[in-house]
């Protein structure tokens, strides 16, 4: 990848295995926009990036390559060798391919711990819009203004601070229904365990982190592989739903699967590189209506 100053833009030229739109909207992350195709304002944390993928030439719109460098090549997963990743995994499985080539821009995002967690227990019965406009809905209404991107405002997820004093009530307010008491659960546990932090969770091992994840009321295993998986850097996290579920019964057992079996086979036949192999299928099985 090379990184060119133009203006007060920057462009990455020659970068492999990375489409910015498969990789937003592959259902791993829910605090972007889309301003026009394959263009994005994307929030991370309390910053904002606006992005526009033009085959394989990107600019990134008023940022500096230090502040990008600094902020948005590990949210990308820049740095990590997917062209090895695709290689290992359609070796252990020659039926991956399609869905690898198909999908062969998705990047597994490096996401700030907090709104991880928060999003993911939004997530629990919500179609991706519908989580998307929820989580938009508490940045606007607690988190801090970035910027604009054209007539579109962007804010910053609330921060732990902020966390403190947002009750029950106030979840519900932004239409979270019954997530309303897992959210508040899950604020209580952030900002009165000074042990729970992604530093921690991070260098635990898988088992024990996904043990602290589901100490929270409404977090199963579901949510909390996706907050080991796109937050706390298990790539051997296999997240299962509905659209996983399914292709995988479809792809290797023709029959209606328990989900832990399902977790217990991937673990099994991907290994550490579970995770990446979790994203190519959901992503195929969505885009194929498999999950339906």
């Amino acid at each position: 990848m090379r990184i060119i100053t133009k203006d007060r833009n920057i462009i990455l030229e020659d970068v492999k295995d990375f489409n910015v739109s498969q990789t937003l909207e592959c259902g791993q992350c829910f605090h972007f926009d889309k301003i026009a195709e394959d263009e994005y304002g994307v929030v991370n944390g309390r910053n904002l990036l606006h992005i526009k993928q033009d085959k394989d030439c990107i600019t990134c719109f008023d940022i500096d390559e230090s502040t990008f460098v600094k902020k948005w090549v590990r949210y990308f997963d820049l740095e990590r060798d997917y062209g090895s990743i695709k290689e290992h995994l359609i070796i252990a499985d020659n039926r991956l391919k399609e869905a690898i080539n198909v999908n062969y821009g998705v990047r597994i995002l490096n996401q700030e711990f907090i709104e991880t967690l928060m999003s993911f227990i939004i997530s629990q019965n919500k179609q991706i819009p519908h989580i998307k406009k929820i989580v938009s809905d508490i940045s606007e209404k607690y988190g801090e203004y970035l910027g604009n991107i054209g007539d579109k405002k962007f804010y910053s997820f609330p921060d732990k601070r902020t966390l403190e004093h947002i009750s029950e009530d106030d979840y519900r307010e932004c239409k979270t229904g019954f997530r309303a008491a897992y959210l508040k659960s899950a604020a209580d546990r952030i900002t009165s365990d000074e042990k729970f932090t992604d530093e921690i969770l991070s260098k635990m091992s898988y088992g024990d982190a996904k043990n602290e994840l589901i100490k929270i009321k409404g977090v199963g295993e579901k949510v909390a592989n996706c907050v080991l998986l796109f937050s706390l850097g298990f790539r051997n996290a296999f997240p299962v739903d509905v659209w996983i579920k399914r292709i995988m019964e479809s792809m290797y057992f023709h029959k209606e699967t328990p989900n832990n079996e399902i977790m217990s086979f991937a673990k099994d036949k991907f290994g550490e590189y579970g995770g990446y192999a979790q994203q190519y299928l959901f992503y195929y099985a969505r885009e194929n209506g498999l999950g339906k």
